[in-house]
């Protein structure tokens, strides 16, 4: 699935399709535009910041346009290869919340250590925030990027240690889906 193959092989459509959950030709037409708008079959950072720019026109965006882009790029070779482009977009747009979930865990999980931490937590949420407008401009509901940090935790570290797991912030958003969906963004429906 490089630059020099211009159509995915049976193999490749067969592996993607156990993967996705797209079929066929959605994925041979994914696959098609992505070779248009990336020649040599992977986006680069810079790619992804263009492409997010536009559906996220803030120029605030670029922080949490990172995050997205490490979270897509799974096997951290600093791209994003065709695989990992369409199996990240399947989940985020037709998979169960579950899998919604564990995806959007592997983003806010910014060390990669298995656990959410509040800083990780806090670094999502002010990269959020300043995606969404200055955080001075925000609603003066009284929550600053601390104090929905804080609630999260409040809400979903159930063990009180410092840091969620996949199963607390898993349990976390089926039991409040209000906190995790307002804090992390997630459409929990």
């Amino acid at each position: 699935m490089g630059k020099k193959n211009s159509k995915l092989t049976p193999r490749e459509v067969a592996d993607l399709r156990a993967m996705t959950q797209y079929t066929e030709k959605e994925l041979k037409e994914f696959y098609k535009c992505f070779l248009t708008d990336f020649p040599d079959g992977r986006l680069t950072v810079k790619d992804f910041l263009r492409v997010y720019g536009k559906l996220h026109p803030l120029e605030n965006a670029k922080k949490l346009a990172v995050h997205v882009f490490e979270a897509f790029d799974r096997n951290k070779d600093g791209f994003i290869a065709f695989r990992e482009f369409i199996a990240a977009l399947s989940v985020t747009a037709r998979g169960t919340l579950e899998e919604k979930l564990k995806w959007a865990f592997n983003l806010y999980d910014l060390d990669e250590n298995g656990y959410i931490t509040k800083n990780d937590t806090l670094e999502i949420v002010r990269a959020v925030c300043k995606m969404m407008g200055d955080i001075d401009e925000l609603p003066n509901d009284g929550y600053t990027p601390e104090k929905r940090t804080d609630l999260i935790f409040r809400q979903v570290d159930k063990n009180m240690d410092g840091r969620i797991s996949l199963d607390e912030f898993i349990e976390g958003a089926k039991n409040d889906p209000i906190v995790v969906s307002g804090c992390f963004l997630i459409d929990t429906s």
